[in-house]
């Protein structure tokens, strides 16, 4: 097993929704980074390079049969990485992940035990979540963004428990990232009606998918845009809905052809959501409740 391989495996390129979560949690605890930076660190290694990779190996293994006709030259299809290494990986990760959240307090190792225990249930057989997309797909948006929000949220806010608004907003933006999920699966509908995967666009059409999709981004921006103007935090609340309606704007040009421009929504609409996240989680950061 060569370490590019191993690399690949894990897809870096997967681990910044979560490590952005994480510090949009962290953020909203109101505590200075600079007192906690080795907490901090610790966190985004946990959220990223630890659990979401370790999510990226299990589902490359349980997929490996899939994989194998679709996209032979992975890891695991290729042979790269060699026998049941690709399990063994998945399970070493998994527990070194838990290891390392034993660290961060009940609240960072819950999260991190449901992260996991989520990211197993959505790639394994018999449970398999991703196989419909209404049940994977909030798996994964919980897993990338509210529990990593709680995580950061918690590990930074006294004495471990993360305020009821920043709750409330990881709830909401767990919410919203199930639609974002959902973009991912329009590149795949004919392979997934062949594989037997109920994705959205498999069970409502693509144009449907699409403007459900939207519409499951937009309410909780809307309901966090509404708290922020309730507890005076004005300047934050008008951020966020300019960014919503810059959104909107680009939601029309997807919904239009979202076969073809799903890519181009996750390049340009997503980032105005996660910019969201950030602008909310300063919002909240001196509420303190």
């Amino acid at each position: 097993m060569k370490l590019p391989a191993f690399i690949e495996l894990l897809k870096p390129i997967t681990w910044f929704p979560p490590m952005w979560a994480f510090s949009c949690g962290a953020i909203s605890s109101g505590e200075p980074f600079s007192t906690h930076w080795q907490i901090v660190l610790l966190g985004i290694v946990l959220t990223g390079p630890l659990v979401c990779a370790s999510s990226q190996a299990v589902n490359d293994w349980f997929d490996r049969h899939i994989d194998a006709i679709n996209e032979p030259n992975r890891p695991i299809p290729s042979g790269r990485i060699p026998g049941r290494w690709g399990l063994y990986l998945g399970i070493i990760w998994s527990l070194l992940s838990l290891f390392v959240s034993s660290f961060l307090g009940i609240w960072g190792f819950c999260a991190t035990l449901l992260a996991i225990a989520f990211s197993w249930a959505y790639s394994m057989p018999p449970i398999r979540l991703k196989q419909n997309g209404w049940y994977g797909n909030l798996a994964c948006s919980v897993s990338y963004e509210g529990l990593a929000w709680i995580t950061g949220a918690a590990l930074l806010s006294v004495g471990n428990s993360p305020s009821k608004s920043s709750l409330l907003f990881a709830g909401l933006y767990s919410v919203g990232a199930h639609g974002i999920m959902t973009l991912n699966d329009f590149k795949a509908i004919d392979g997934d009606k062949k594989m037997g995967v109920r994705s959205l666009p498999v069970q409502l059409g693509a144009n449907l998918a699409a403007k459900t999709a939207c519409f499951i981004m937009l309410l909780p921006q809307f309901v966090v845009c509404i708290y922020l103007y309730s507890v005076d935090q004005v300047w934050n609340s008008v951020s966020i809905l300019i960014l919503i309606l810059i959104q909107i704007g680009l939601m029309k040009y997807f919904i239009d052809k979202p076969v073809d421009r799903a890519l181009f929504y996750s390049g340009f609409g997503v980032p105005l959501f996660v910019t969201g996240m950030m602008i909310s989680a300063f919002g909240i950061r001196h509420l303190g409740a």
